[in-house]
């Protein structure tokens, strides 16, 4: 189901801030007292001043991207502007998830608790449930920064209707097409603006020699094996598949059961039938597909928009003369242009009872991660030190040319933000010195007017959360041996039925009486 959506501002990922001193060990919401001051003053003066309160010690889990862990730079600066000091434990991304759980499992999670993404909060929701963390959604509306997150990305967050966790914003959907606007110069090309025209695109960059080498070797598309941030799941919002889950005769059901998923798996099918596609698309990882585009084998990439800035200085290394371009809208029926969209966070942060022992200590870390959320703080978060990391031409961020200092000294930081440029007044926006990186943005704010939500995103299931992995690899392998040819639609329906019988039916029930609930 599409709903359209108002435009936001510039949808990339964000800020982190953090907090500004604070009375006795803790700092305190806006409307509190900000430090405790006692007369110093001799017999011959009332002057008040200001007496340093005690540090907070704040503890902190968070996920590394980066292969090393980052210079202290940015935290002493955090620790200085916040009075705290803070222990923050880096966890390599790819062992994160264990790391949590198990310092969950003994009862040593740090006082903020950093998620991986949605999929580990979902895990996390019995704990939830039975009380093992601080529900913090009554008390948002005294933080002049934490109350500015959007209602309806805390709703997705939500366990049982009620609140227990801020988020890191990411942009609602990314989701376009990169292409060799150069190749399709030459064949008298425009950008396609239909699914057909999409379609002829493709076709005409395999039969047409597009980079005039003489020889027929074009892949016009470069996939991977990747159904959801592939091409697969992009196109087939084209076709007006729901995204995840869809409403049918007022039930929700998932959306391999819809016609328009089916409509795409066929598309697929005749893209690989006709050369169309690599075709190992399906074992095809992320830096292989990356690299049949930077090396001008391919001619159209399907992924985050974004990726234009990372994809254009290798291409033009390989060959100079390239140009690229981004399209996002694709009308693909009576519906008109769609895109699926994510819940509005890439991941959440949680508060362990273990490690807050009292309600007053809470309301302080809330304090402190409403700071967060503050322009000063967040902006020094993201794009570091004005001067050393990045300068500001007309009130935008022009970064630093010294990439592996910002990524040394900034870049890990990013992982701790809270909110993002929807919700931080006052935030940089970068000065995009590429026109089509501009232009790529301009479009992710676009898809913002046309999202396909998940009407499920925010609904729990207890057999999803025991077997949805399981279950969702016996789809995934029905829909790439479908698109290889390997079955027809009868061949596809038994998996579907296989799902179903396995504990598919369950969670539709269990999906829609949490969706029944979500209504009263």
């Amino acid at each position: 189901m599409m709903k359209k959506k108002a435009s936001f501002m510039l949808a990339m990922v964000t800020a982190l801030a953090v907090l500004a001193g604070c009375g006795g060990n803790a700092a305190a919401p806006a409307d509190q007292g900000r430090g405790n001051s006692g007369s110093t003053g001799s017999t011959n003066t009332d002057k008040q001043v200001e007496k340093p309160s005690e540090p907070m010690n704040i503890s902190i889990m968070a996920n590394l991207h980066t292969p090393e862990v980052p210079s202290d730079m940015i935290e002493k600066l955090l620790e200085e502007k916040t009075n705290t000091k803070l222990d923050i434990q880096w966890v390599p991304d790819g062992t994160y998830d264990e790391k949590v759980n198990a310092s969950f499992a003994t009862g040593t999670l740090p006082k903020v608790t950093y998620l991986k993404n949605a999929a580990s909060l979902v895990n996390m929701r019995d704990a939830i449930r039975n009380g093992q963390f601080w529900e913090i959604g009554p008390l948002l509306d005294q933080y002049p920064n934490l109350s500015n997150l959007k209602p309806e990305v805390l709703k997705n967050t939500a366990v049982d209707g009620k609140i227990y966790a801020l988020y890191r914003e990411v942009p609602l959907s990314r989701q376009g097409i990169i292409y060799r606007k150069d190749w399709a110069d030459k064949l008298g090309l425009g950008a396609p603006t239909t699914i057909d025209e999409f379609y002829d695109m493709l076709k005409q960059f395999k039969e047409n020699d597009p980079d005039d080498n003489g020889k027929d070797d074009t892949i016009p598309l470069t996939d991977r094996n990747d159904l959801i941030y592939g091409a697969f799941k992009t196109i087939s919002s084209w076709f007006g598949t729901p995204n995840n889950w869809g409403e049918k005769d007022g039930k929700l059901a998932p959306e391999f059961m819809f016609p328009e998923y089916m409509e795409t798996m066929k598309f697929f099918k005749k893209l690989h039938q006709e050369g169309l596609i690599n075709q190992d698309f399906p074992v095809t990882s992320k830096t292989d597909q990356q690299n049949l585009f930077i090396t001008g084998k391919s001619g159209v990439y399907i992924g985050a928009m974004g990726d234009v800035s990372s994809l254009h200085p290798k291409v033009i290394e390989v060959n100079e003369n390239a140009v690229l371009d981004v399209q996002n809208n694709i009308d693909g029926g009576p519906n008109g242009f769609g895109v699926w969209s994510v819940p509005g966070y890439g991941s959440v942060i949680l508060f362990p009872k273990t490690a807050i022992k009292s309600e007053d200590e809470l309301k302080g870390v809330l304090a402190f991660m409403d700071q967060m959320m503050s322009p000063e703080l967040g902006n020094l978060i993201y794009w570091g030190v004005e001067g050393q990391h990045h300068a500001l031409k007309d009130g935008r961020v022009v970064p630093s040319d010294d990439t592996k200092l910002t990524d040394r000294e900034v870049k890990p930081y990013q992982a701790m933000q809270v909110g993002g440029p929807l919700t931080i007044e006052g935030f940089y926006e970068p000065e995009h010195t590429l026109p089509v990186k501009a232009k790529s943005e301009e479009m992710i704010v676009e898809n913002n007017d046309y999202l396909i939500e998940d009407p499920a995103a925010a609904l729990d299931s207890k057999t999803f959360n025991e077997k949805g992995v399981q279950l969702q690899e016996m789809i995934k392998d029905g829909t790439y041996r479908f698109m290889l040819g390997d079955i027809d639609e009868a061949g596809f329906q038994s998996v579907v039925d296989h799902w179903l019988k396995s504990g598919g039916q369950q969670i539709i029930d269990e999906l829609n009486a949490s969706y029944e609930l979500s209504k009263s």
